[in-house]
């Protein structure tokens, strides 16, 4: 019984953690105004906790090691709670930012630390039913959060966003109590920890995700601080691959990356985690710019993708035991392509209407393969490398995120630019047919100067539907360029394809 609370404390705590990353998605503009920032900074609000949580996420296994699990959890959860109060009473930037940073750091602990929970606490048998309900937070937590945030922001106030954690947490802190043993604090590891790494990878995941959020908003390299940040994150990998080379045990354990299943997981973890977060900032863009949706509009249609998830999530284990992980794998896969390329004809006509089926492919797509990848990071290695591979995984997810909304920042801008001269290319000022229409709309406007304003209108309406096409085209592209490597995987260990459900 006790090694289930541990899961269902661990479950709770990712749940959190990954609900908390786009829950203030709906509000920040309320937030902006309310503490007084500006657009740009208010970007800090999400660009902060990405930081603190992609830094902390690999640190994990290591950090488990020093504190024990129970302790360490604990540690992380109370930070949780305190670090949302934080956030629920800013009234400046600075407090804002703090507190986004500090629950980023704490949920960057909880989320690979549940894997390593079903890992080492669980029998076999019993683990595909704990990746399952770890399954349940990596998908929904993304997919709720916006729609949650918005709802309290609209019924209540943008605070609560932050403050509803503070019971949640509450319950965890309580099952973790009652689900994991103590352990014995192992504080000599300090001494012999690979300082060098750990730096290392704090400046270069720091840097690298700073780089990709904000590249395309400060022109990239024609910005002093990019260039700054993109040369401390290139010092910091070769810190980090020094400390590997070094170091008799490495904090991260990229040698772990040798084994080709595991590097094969970590590669479509990051296309996954592009596709899932990308399509999941981009509709809403569409909805807003082109139909007018408001943000919990735009977020109910989103949490469409998952419906399938809660509705087969249950089935997983089951699911283990009837396919082979590569057909699982695959199908998602297959999945997930189909719903990016439903999306590449959309028009300036389309609504949330238009994005039901790719919405419930995406979601489809993204149980089939980010369950079974999940079940297939921890198997691919020793139990006792169990959180190192956790803390990888996911921060390869969160990295592929990272990476999709810097693409897509700067295909926008491009794209947008692209299809806007190449549709004035079309309409030559001398030709009969553009002068009849515009006299027709001079007439319906008042003037020519008003006709002219509304056909540039249309224009850049037309041009932003063509590039949130190109940019559903090129997600599904990535994803196919990838999904081979399904072919490297290998079957589940027999005692989780084929063991008895109990």
């Amino acid at each position: 019984m006790s090694d289930w609370l541990a899961v269902a404390a661990g479950t709770i705590g990712a749940l959190m953690a990954t609900l908390d990353i786009s829950i203030v998605n709906a509000a920040l503009p309320i937030i902006q105004g309310s503490i007084g920032a500006t657009g740009t900074e208010a970007t800090w609000v999400a660009t902060s906790f990405l930081v603190a949580e992609i830094v902390v996420m690999p640190l994990s296994g290591w950090l488990t090691k020093l504190l024990g699990l129970r302790r360490f959890l604990l540690i992380a959860a109370t930070l949780f709670i305190g670090f949302s109060v934080l956030c629920g009473i800013a009234t400046n930037l600075t407090m804002m930012i703090i507190g986004r940073a500090g629950q980023g750091a704490a949920g960057g602990a909880m989320i690979p630390t549940t894997m390593a929970i079903i890992a080492s606490r669980l029998p076999s048998h019993q683990q595909p039913i704990g990746t399952a309900a770890f399954g349940v937070t990596a998908i929904m937590g993304p997919i709720a959060g916006p729609v949650l945030g918005g709802w309290l922001t609209e019924a209540y106030s943008w605070h609560y966003a932050f403050l509803i954690n503070v019971p949640v947490c509450g319950v965890l802190i309580a099952l973790l109590i009652m689900g994991l043993p103590k352990s014995r604090a192992r504080i000599e590891l300090i001494a012999d920890a690979d300082w060098l790494g750990i730096v290392g990878m704090t400046m270069f995941l720091a840097g690298m995700t700073i780089v990709l959020e904000e590249g395309n908003r400060e022109q990239w390299f024609q910005s002093a601080e990019i260039v700054w940040l993109t040369i401390a994150s290139v010092a910091g990998l070769a810190m980090l691959i020094a400390g590997q080379i070094t170091s008799k045990d490495p904090v991260i354990r990229l040698r772990l990356l040798y084994d080709r299943q595991f590097s094969g997981v970590i590669l479509m973890g990051i296309v996954i985690g592009m596709v899932i977060y990308g399509t999941s900032f981009v509709i809403p863009q569409f909805l807003s710019a082109i139909a007018g949706y408001d943000a919990l509009q735009a977020g109910l249609i989103v949490s469409l993708s998952g419906l399938p998830p809660l509705a087969i999530i249950g089935l997983t284990p089951i699911l283990m035991r009837i396919f082979d992980i590569r057909v699982a794998v695959g199908l998602g896969m297959v999945f997930l392509i189909l719903s990016a390329w439903l999306d590449t004809t959309m028009t300036t006509q389309s609504v949330g209407g238009d994005f039901i089926e790719s919405q419930l492919l995406r979601g489809l797509g993204m149980v089939m393969s980010l369950v079974f990848l999940n079940q297939a990071a921890i198997s691919a290695v020793p139990v006792k490398y169990a959180g190192d591979a956790a803390g990888l995984f996911n921060t390869a997810r969160n990295l592929g995120g990272s990476l999709a909304l810097a693409a897509i920042a700067t295909v926008q801008e491009q794209r947008v630019w692209f299809h806007t001269r190449r549709i004035e290319e079309t309409l030559s000022a001398n030709a009969v047919a553009v002068q009849d229409r515009i006299t027709e709309m001079a007439a319906t406007y008042g003037s020519s100067d008003a006709a002219l304003r509304v056909l540039s209108g249309t224009i850049a309406r037309e041009a932003l539907v063509m590039t949130y096409n190109d940019m559903f085209f090129l997600l599904s592209i990535v994803a196919i360029v990838v999904a081979p490597l399904v072919l490297v995987l290998r079957p589940l260990p027999s005692e989780i394809s084929s063991g008895p459900m109990h």
